[in-house]
């Protein structure tokens, strides 16, 4: 009956439409096509607000109650920078979880000596490279050998990092290239195809609270990490777009870290900015990447902070970074010794 109601309306639909002039039929047209932008406007935004108001509804629940940590048994966690600092951290904090480590870096006695530490916490498989993450062709050429040793990577950490330290115009264009090379273009070669094939992976960018904000003194850095930002959120949409959200993404925005980096910094009000204690980062970027969490700042004032940012007008966010020191916290900068490198 129901179909018979249907093809009735069909035919009476297309007779009237056929009796209309060409003038009428292209008016109808766009009368239709008008409705029909109106219609899926009007869904599309009640869709956008139930679920944004959903979304913030589960973040606020998810500030009081911790998300399940996944499993990691089983897999194999990539860090890059592993030889020293945070990279050496992540590590040890991993290595009691069950996975397989690979630990890159190009100081090859820092790297050695996390492998032992690592060993010692736990760790039973444990893979050290010498790798320098500037050079794309020796990133590929290790990234092949660690899939001959160990197999595809499904948990990467890009934590290799450098600073100058120096101003812009101070700083020689070979710095400011390889503070890119290492900072920014070092993630995108190598790991991601597998994980994709896979529908399975974890990609996690260690970028900084100067991938944020502008700090006097860190332009090439500040760039460098701007950039790898924009990098992790745009894979990010890519993988959701093409259906790939069994590879998750985790992006690390800490402020400076006592790792020796930044050695002679100092932070204007540290009780709301404090200089953050590296067994601290670690072990909550740890959590971040167990609980899939999407942004990670740290301290939790930087929320707020970057909040302010893009919400006020030009003027009044130099008077903020200002206020916060961001145009003095390099001026004693004196970095990592040459030996810790």
């Amino acid at each position: 009956m129901a179909i018979g109601l249907e093809f009735l309306f069909s035919s009476v639909v297309k007779h009237y439409y056929r009796r209309l002039n060409t003038y009428q039929r292209l008016s109808l047209t766009l009368l239709w096509s008008f409705w029909s932008a109106k219609m899926n406007f009007f869904l599309e935004t009640l869709q956008l607000v139930y679920l944004s108001v959903y979304f913030i509804l589960e973040a606020c629940f998810r500030f009081f109650v911790r998300a399940r940590r996944k499993n990691v048994t089983g897999e194999v966690v990539l860090i890059t920078g592993a030889g020293s600092g945070i990279g050496r951290l992540l590590a040890l904090e991993f290595a009691g979880l069950g996975v397989s480590l690979v630990l890159w870096d190009i100081n090859q006695e820092g790297n050695k000596e996390t492998a032992r530490l690592a060993r010692e916490k736990g760790a039973a498989r444990v893979h050290a490279y010498l790798c320098d993450c500037s050079d794309k062709a020796e990133v590929y050429r290790v990234a092949d050998q660690v899939k001959q040793d160990v197999g595809d990577v499904s948990i990467l950490i890009n934590n290799a990092g450098i600073v100058t330290g120096r101003k812009f115009l101070d700083a020689p264009d070979s710095l400011i290239e390889k503070t890119i090379e290492v900072n920014t273009m070092s993630h995108f070669w190598a790991f991601l195809p597998p994980m994709i094939a896979n529908n399975h992976g974890h990609l996690i960018s260690i970028a900084s609270s100067a991938g944020l904000i502008g700090v006097k003194g860190l332009a090439d850095y500040c760039a460098s990490k701007f950039a790898a930002i924009g990098f992790a959120e745009s894979v990010a949409l890519e993988l959701l777009s093409t259906g790939k959200d069994g590879v998750k993404t985790t992006i690390v925005c800490p402020y400076f870290v006592n790792t020796g980096m930044f050695d002679g910094c100092r932070t204007k009000w540290p009780s709301v900015l404090p200089i953050l204690d590296p067994d601290y980062v670690a072990k909550r970027i740890v959590d971040a990447v167990l609980t899939n969490q999407a942004y990670l700042l740290l301290p939790r004032s930087l929320y707020f902070l970057m909040g302010l940012k893009n919400i006020l007008p030009a003027k009044a966010n130099v008077l903020l970074g200002v206020y916060f020191g961001a145009c003095n916290f390099m001026d004693a900068f004196k970095g990592r010794a040459k030996k810790d490198q």
